[in-house]
């Protein structure tokens, strides 16, 4: 009887000394600096003309509770907090409840966050689940009740929540969902929004319009129970399928998304950004995005792909300093938005060659090297063997140039270059040129049999594209404080490491692949689209069974485009034009008022007028192609000179 007395006494002092300790935090977070909830956490993206494109903590329109429906701010509460009103921050029955249901389930069966922790929330860009945040998350959810009133958070909170697609906030919401005001939904829209914070991938009407609605009714039953409705006004919902909008006001730009998620994840890895921004009041993000790059970009996926099924992804790069101007990374950012420019892994195909034959300019051949080109079999010390074919088999069982070779994609030519150099020769290349992914030394690697992703690849492209120079690709030109203080800022990357005489040469040859010259036995690989440039550019496609590439550049831009499917799909050949048609319609609408440019030539490389196909004299005025050549080489243009004896 004492025990339990004593443990009676116990309890009933821990109580007490639990009560004294809430009613003095809450006393402290009374007294403590108010929180400045309109600014805090927000953050606002930037063009490179600085022009806004982003605005809030993922918003761009406050809106007061008093223009935001009744029905609207009661299907919120009621699925996400029905106390709101009751407490002060905290749920505590609910805490209680919830604790007890998980572990009487040994799991975790669900949480009792209150409408005022989730807002503290929704002022992170980022918020760790550890326990030092979980602290600080309960700190400044007493903060935020002492030093404001319950209508002034559901107003925050309405207005920073995530509704997805890209929405955040419930104007934005409304009117991209719905095409109306938040004052003018629905109780059926309403409900609809309401179940959305929940999952906002899985439960918004637009990629997921049943799961929105099965959500939905879960929302109604909870006012049921809330006593919010009646059973007869739940029973009356969603008879009849609700008309869902979906567009943005510049529908124009409806996949910017990609680029303004891009931005996001690059700012996470900023680590001069600090993570928690509630005190210091916000960023401004600072980035290269060229919206005329970025509309014209969209505007030829939508063009050339309307009828299309396959799914696509692109990126736009200054090659002067690496910024990327552009990108998208599928074709409807409503239904997907997986950034297949980012994250995808997909074979290059031919598109790897430039690189194979850079290292071997730099290793002593010349463009005018032949190797013969016919159905070959390659013989190995471990009696493996390996069969390459052209494309269609078609093979000029002849000597070819690398110029030839480049111009149809001769897959014989570039497996024998790639075995006469040395299968490392090729990863130490790409290395070399910024590709981050390691490649595997095989003797279909010049043919693009590795995965690489689109990011990691345009790498490697910029090295050619700027002349011989490693850039830093990035999406963040600098970030600020709301007060304007400098956190980050990029620095200029300027590490040559390719020789300027043979990325000369190599981009040179590259015109090959649309150059009229080389029309013999076959047509150069990207013929179709010479009508339809206005400048030089250095192009290559690749192919595999699953995949599209096209790539092409000057010094003013370097872009890259891929076609496919997700799950792996073969693609039909008649596709094999998307690519190309995306990249030719972008491009020259991107450059139309820029002056026409190209590469300077070293004073150590010469031009010497050969024939296109066999690198001899020419005999045929129609077959004539410029070859260049670091002077001293042009003596044994279809020999192999040694690096050293150029040099020499």
């Amino acid at each position: 009887m004492k025990v339990i007395k004593k443990l009676i006494k116990i309890n009933i002092i821990l109580l007490i000394l639990g009560f004294i300790g809430i009613i003095s935090l809450y006393t402290i977070a009374y007294f403590s600096p108010v929180l400045d909830i309109k600014t805090t956490g927000q953050y606002y993206i930037y063009d490179d003309e600085r022009n806004i494109v982003y605005q809030g903590s993922g918003t761009n329109k406050w809106v007061s509770l008093d223009d935001i429906s009744d029905n609207m701010k009661e299907a919120i509460i009621s699925i996400e907090d029905k106390n709101f009103y009751k407490h002060k921050g905290f749920d505590y029955l609910r805490i209680a409840k919830t604790m007890f249901v998980n572990m009487k389930n040994k799991q975790i069966m669900g949480g009792a966050s209150t409408i005022s922790q989730q807002y503290v929330k929704n002022l992170y860009l980022d918020f760790d689940k550890n326990w030092s945040r979980k602290l600080e998350e309960a700190w400044l959810t007493l903060k935020l009740e002492m030093h404001f009133s319950k209508d002034e958070i559901l107003e925050g909170y309405l207005n920073t929540i995530n509704f997805g697609q890209g929405n955040y906030g419930i104007e934005n919401a409304s009117e991209y969902y719905f095409n109306k005001s938040a004052k003018d939904l629905t109780m059926e829209e309403a409900m609809i929004l309401a179940g959305i914070p929940k999952s906002p991938s899985n439960y918004n009407p637009v990629s997921s319009y049943d799961n929105a609605i099965n959500r939905a009714k879960i929302v109604a039953k909870s006012m049921v129970n809330n006593n919010m409705i009646s059973e007869d006004d739940k029973n009356n919902l969603f008879k009849n399928t609700i008309n869902i909008y979906g567009e943005k006001e510049d529908n124009s730009l409806s996949n910017i998304m990609y680029y303004q998620d891009a931005v996001k994840d690059e700012l996470e890895s900023i680590n001069s950004v600090p993570k928690r921004l509630i005190e210091t009041g916000g960023l401004r993000i600072y980035t290269s995005l060229n919206i005329k790059a970025q509309q014209d970009l969209e505007e030829a996926v939508k063009k050339n792909m309307k009828d299309s099924d396959m799914q696509v992804a692109s990126i736009i790069v200054d090659p002067h300093n690496g910024n990327i101007k552009a990108l998208i990374g599928g074709t409807n950012y409503a239904k997907s938005q997986y950034n297949r420019a980012l994250y995808s892994e997909r074979q290059v195909g031919s598109t790897m060659k430039p690189i194979l034959y850079y290292a071997a300019l730099e290793n002593g051949m010349t463009g005018a090297s032949t190797f013969l080109s016919e159905a070959t079999t390659f013989m190995f010390s471990n009696k493996q063997s390996y069969s390459p074919q052209n494309y269609n088999e078609k093979y000029a069982n002849k000597e070819i140039t690398m110029a030839a070779a480049i111009s149809y994609s001769d897959n014989i030519y570039a497996v024998k270059t790639h075995l006469f150099l040395g299968e490392d020769t090729l990863v130490d290349t790409a290395s070399r040129m910024g590709i981050k992914k390691e490649l595997d030394p095989v003797a279909s690697l010049p043919l693009g049999t590795n995965e690489l992703s689109m990011l990691d690849f345009a790498r490697g492209y910029t090295t050619l594209a700027s002349g011989g120079f490693k850039r830093d690709l990035s999406f963040i030109t600098k970030v600020e404080d709301l007060n304007g203080n400098v956190l980050y800022e990029k620095k200029q990357k300027n590490e040559q490491v390719l020789n300027g005489n043979y990325t000369f040469i190599l981009n040179e040859l590259l015109t090959s692949t649309y150059n009229s010259a080389f029309k013999d036995y076959n047509n150069p690989t990207i013929m179709s689209l010479a009508s339809k440039i206005s400048r030089k550019y250095a192009m290559k496609t690749g192919s595999s069974g699953t995949d599209y590439w096209m790539i092409g550049y000057n010094p003013d831009a370097l872009m890259l485009v891929w076609n496919g499917y997700d799950d792996n799909k073969e693609v039909a050949v008649k596709d094999n034009v998307i690519s190309k048609n995306i990249w030719v319609d972008t491009m020259e609408k991107y450059l139309k008022d820029k002056e026409s440019n190209w590469y300077e030539q070293p004073s150590n490389v010469i031009a010497v007028p050969l024939d296109a196909i066999t690198g001899q004299e020419p005999k045929d005025q129609s077959h004539v192609f410029i070859y260049y050549f670091v002077k001293g080489s042009e003596e044994a243009k279809d020999e192999y000179v040694s690096k050293e004896q150029i040099e020499e």
